[in-house]
């Protein structure tokens, strides 16, 4: 017999001084030390349910905060409309702050990866550790998935591809998000799927998540094509947290070959290739991913990470055997 998943976190709305968010978060560890704290941040169409299982199983390490960004899940839309990776940016910033300034530990999937970056980049003493599931950094070959997100984010094309989408039921729009995201949608519990299919219509009915969806999408590809210091990847280069980038080898939104790429930008990182994973490995295996992250926490306990003043030298190491290697001049 399948074994039923967790419920989802409890949440609440966050007032941040001009921008409400929705925040999810798991009881406060019972340890002897005061108990770290980790922010979780979704991707596009994502929610901060998307971090359950993860949360789940790290509720013994840290308490975790996932929120909703503006717009997205239960949080209301964006009291300006802004929904670009730097206005996310400002929205993570505001919560840590409202915690109590940091540092945390921040964890960022596809699009909650760049806006992840971006925190770390810019605000170097709110991030004690930073992990990466299939970060949505710039990569302009041709991609199915992308291709995708491309079109949703043309504008004119995007509100109508968006009001044709409504059309659809909502468990068929759900099954085939779950199957690009899912390496195997048979790791989908049913429960699960149900209550995704439950969200989608209620989102459906408000007037403002459409528009939010679109725009956040825009966003994340202008980002794409962004030059200058405040391109993700020159960001990228300037994160001095100690760092772990994940990805599926079965993912079809992100090129797991990207990897290479992380490994010669940031300076500070652990790279780990999932062999039967997507795009959203936290939920298809967060017992494994658990078990990186925590690797990355016992590490920075161990040197004392707080913020250093500047980058630390380079430093690649696989955390446990079979995860992929980074190294310094990697080419695939």
């Amino acid at each position: 017999m399948v074994e039923e998943p967790i419920p989802h976190w409890p949440g609440e709305l966050v007032d941040l001084g001009g921008l409400t968010v929705h925040v999810r978060s798991t009881p406060e560890p019972k340890t002897a030390a005061p108990a770290e704290t980790a922010v979780f941040v979704h991707g596009l169409a994502g929610s901060a349910t998307n971090w359950t299982d993860l949360m789940g199983e790290l509720r013994h390490d840290v308490r975790g905060y996932a929120l909703d960004l503006p717009g997205a899940g239960f949080s209301p839309e964006h009291p300006e409309g802004d929904y670009s990776l730097a206005a996310h940016a400002e929205a993570v910033i505001a919560f840590v702050e409202h915690l109590g300034g940091g540092p945390v530990h921040l964890l960022g999937n596809s699009l909650g990866g760049a806006v992840s970056v971006r925190v770390a980049a810019t605000r170097p003493d709110l991030v004690r550790t930073l992990t990466l599931i299939s970060p949505a950094l710039p990569d302009l070959l041709p991609r199915y998935g992308p291709a995708r997100v491309v079109l949703s984010a043309t504008p004119g094309l995007g509100q109508w591809a968006m009001s044709r989408l409504r059309g659809l039921p909502a468990e068929r729009r759900i099954r085939a998000t779950i199957a690009m995201c899912f390496a195997d949608t048979d790791r989908v519990h049913p429960l699960r799927l149900e209550d995704a299919v439950s969200e989608q219509r209620r989102r459906d009915e408000l007037p403002w998540a459409g528009p939010a969806l679109v725009y956040s999408a825009r966003a994340l590809v202008n980002e794409y094509f962004r030059r200058g210091e405040d391109n993700l990847w020159r960001l990228a280069a300037k994160v001095t947290a100690p760092t772990l980038v994940v990805h599926g080898r079965h993912d079809r939104l992100v090129d797991p070959r990207m990897a290479a790429r992380a490994g010669r930008v940031f300076p500070d990182v652990r790279l780990v290739l999932l062999h039967d994973a997507g795009h959203v490995a936290q939920m298809e295996y967060p017992t494994l991913v658990a078990l990186h992250v925590r690797a990355l926490l016992r590490e920075a306990a161990t040197v004392g990470v707080d913020v250093p003043a500047r980058a630390p030298a380079a430093r690649r190491v696989p955390l446990v055997p079979g995860v992929l290697k980074a190294r310094k001049a990697a080419s695939t």
